[in-house]
């Protein structure tokens, strides 16, 4: 595998860590810090947090197994990029509103939201730039 590769997947599974410290927080010591009505707040931001960590990992095994070669091997390490980013700024921006509500982090939310988006769609056109091309038929 290729630095890139490996870089996305420490980076990633960094994220998974903390997506899975962040959630036992929520479960056992968030009541200290916030009220009930905030939880369902963090919650959200980890659910995305680590739905998108796998999609980092998805993007990872793609790239690794396209290659550097290949046609849609920059897109898919694109579109984990993409999740990685989107997961700090949506889910980061919840966790600092639960824990410090301030107005400007708001408009960070909708930004990570649309990097989720945008890495979807890149995921999706590195996997259709993989697709064979047939070969000319011969008549």
């Amino acid at each position: 595998m290729s630095r890139p590769i490996i870089l996305l997947g420490v980076v990633a599974a960094l994220n998974g860590f903390l997506a899975v410290a962040l959630g036992s927080f929520a479960a056992h010591g968030l009541q200290h810090y916030a009220s009930a009505e905030q939880l369902p707040t963090w919650q959200t931001g980890v659910r995305y947090h680590m739905f998108h960590v796998m999609a980092a990992f998805i993007a990872m095994v793609i790239s690794g197994f396209v290659g550097s070669g290949y046609r849609g091997y920059r897109w898919a390490l694109m579109a984990g990029w993409l999740f990685i980013a989107g997961a700090l700024l949506f889910s980061g921006s919840l966790y600092l509103l639960v824990l410090a509500p301030r107005g400007w982090l708001m408009w960070t939310a909708p930004l990570g939201g649309g990097l989720f988006l945008v890495g979807w769609v890149t995921l999706v056109v590195a996997l259709i730039r993989q697709w064979p091309r047939d070969k000319a038929v011969e008549k």
